[in-house]
């Protein structure tokens, strides 16, 4: 059974969702799934799981969340080479430059994005979610 660590920031609760939607998609492949949010994470825990699941919705000028969630991501972004990893958020404008940016930030550091990240243009919809199961799936 692999183990995948869902970590996530959530202002609003559209992250949250997505979040929990991850979660079933892992379960339902058989991991066994742990939720974290940021100050519960750091790059000590990384090596414990086969798969990670990074969430953080856009914020300010299409940045990741800066008093927790990036703090904690530039922690373990050196820990990260050669882990299965993916990425989803949320964001209510712009056009997802802080996922490419994110995702930049990831292939440098030589981690491994699993499957597409998954983004929601505000409160996630129905096929948002199931892309969420999916993601899920493909880390476990």
């Amino acid at each position: 059974m692999s183990k995948v660590a869902v970590v996530f920031w959530s202002g609003t609760g559209n992250t949250q969702a997505m979040a929990d939607a991850v979660c079933e998609g892992a379960k339902s492949a058989g991991a066994e799934v742990s939720m974290f949010g940021p100050a519960e994470f750091s790059k000590d825990n990384v090596s414990e799981y086969d798969g990670i699941a990074f969430g953080c919705p856009a914020m300010g000028a299409e940045v990741l969340e800066e008093a927790e969630f990036d703090p904690m991501f530039t922690d373990v972004e050196g820990a990260l080479s050669g882990k299965k990893i993916a990425l989803f958020g949320s964001y209510g404008w712009g056009d997802g430059q802080w996922m490419r940016d994110w995702e930049e930030r990831c292939n440098a550091a030589g981690a491994n994005l699993a499957v597409e990240s998954v983004m929601a243009n505000n409160a996630p919809d129905e096929g948002a979610l199931a892309e969420c199961e999916s993601l899920g799936r493909a880390l476990a």
